[in-house]
């Protein structure tokens, strides 16, 4: 007879159940397991989630014999695994340190991955002490140039002037409108209007190269193999051609983390000079660099603004929204510092119940 003590412990260590709301996707999944896992020397036991994003893909957890795999489950009416995959290849090949594809059912929308770990950098970063993160963001700036320094005209989508603009629309039509209840006419569209403008060319005006378009601590693993120097990238199945001020604005002034202008500008400094050094076509001179980076971020910020005002109201998300004051803050030190922003400025300033503070940076207030 069996002990049932062993039993309640085998219950007690089994992970949780995944949930699916949606029966006939579930069945769809299992059939896709069952042809993939005996060949892959899965145990379906032992599957659990990994993690979820702010689309509608998440992430399963599945051990095998010879260690653990990821489950990408995304739904192929919601999202494109084509992108993934392309850039997974291009990534690959500019040898940064991403998730193999292993097998991939294109009709159902299941991708089984390489493990690259279960640590995120976000989660080593020492917040209260910068300088000890130097190594650290030094380790993502090398798997950014390596990225840059891989691009080709005519093979990403375009970071072009209709996607620019129809990014920045996210923050009137989601934060403004829907979150504030700001009505977005008179003044304030003519406000917006013209600040968005100047925005788009500023940005426009940067050389184009790769742009992961989430460059970001969350985005970046820690490798379990302790031999593995390259940290791991993950969720770069929207990159396009763009400006080379996109990713380190990206990293630097993150969605979930922000860090006192000291620490930005030593990685950034930092970064320019190993652009440089690789050939990218950065500024000659870091001064115009930094200011290119900080409008590149002015446009992350509001489209940002958006997306997590949206993931609340529509996709009931509520926990991106909390973060949305440290969004409103890039965006006030930034409008700042240019006078042609001081209209957004003041919009914002109104919107948000703040006061105005001289800002200087580069000899301009």
């Amino acid at each position: 007879m069996s002990n049932p003590l062993h039993f309640t412990a085998a219950l007690a260590s089994a992970p949780p159940a995944v949930p699916w709301p949606d029966p006939a996707r579930e069945a769809a999944f299992r059939g896709w397991l069952d042809r993939v896992g005996p060949h892959q020397g899965l145990r379906p036991a032992s599957l659990r989630l990994a993690s979820a994003d702010a689309s509608f893909r998440r992430y399963l957890r599945i051990d095998s014999e010879t260690g653990s795999r990821i489950i990408m489950d995304a739904p192929p009416d919601k999202e494109d695994c084509e992108a993934f995959v392309k850039v997974a290849g291009l990534m690959a090949q500019a040898g940064l340190n991403v998730p193999q594809v292993l097998d991939w059912d294109r009709a159902g929308g299941f991708m089984l991955l390489q493990d690259l770990g279960t640590q995120t950098m976000i989660e080593v970063v020492e917040p209260s002490i910068p300088e000890a993160n130097q190594g650290l963001y030094m380790r993502a700036v090398d798997a950014l140039v390596a990225w840059q320094a891989a691009s080709r005209p005519g093979v990403l989508p375009a970071y072009d002037e209709a996607l620019l603009k129809s990014e920045l629309e996210l923050f009137p039509q989601w934060y403004l409108e829907r979150h504030r209840g700001v009505a977005v006419e008179g003044s304030v569209r003519e406000t917006l209007d013209r600040c968005f403008e100047l925005i788009v060319q500023r940005n426009l005006a940067s050389p184009q190269v790769y742009v992961h378009r989430d460059f970001m601590p969350r985005n970046l693993m820690m490798p379990a193999d302790p031999a593995e120097r390259r940290l791991g990238v993950l969720d770069f199945q929207d990159a396009v051609y763009g400006p080379i001020t996109y990713d380190i604005a990206s990293l630097m002034r993150d969605a979930f983390l922000s860090w006192d202008e000291e620490f930005v500008l030593d990685i950034t400094v930092r970064y320019w000079q190993k652009a440089q050094k690789a050939g990218l076509p950065v500024d000659s001179d870091f001064g115009d660099f930094y200011k290119a980076v900080e409008w590149m971020g002015l446009q992350r910020h509001l489209k940002v603004a958006g997306i997590f005002a949206r993931l609340t109201l529509r996709d009931g998300k509520p926990r991106y929204l909390a973060d949305t004051p440290r969004f409103i803050a890039y965006i006030r030190a930034t409008a700042s510092r240019y006078r042609e922003l001081g209209p957004l400025l003041r919009l914002v300033d109104e919107v948000e119940g703040t006061e105005q503070t001289a800002a200087f940076v580069f000899g301009r207030t």
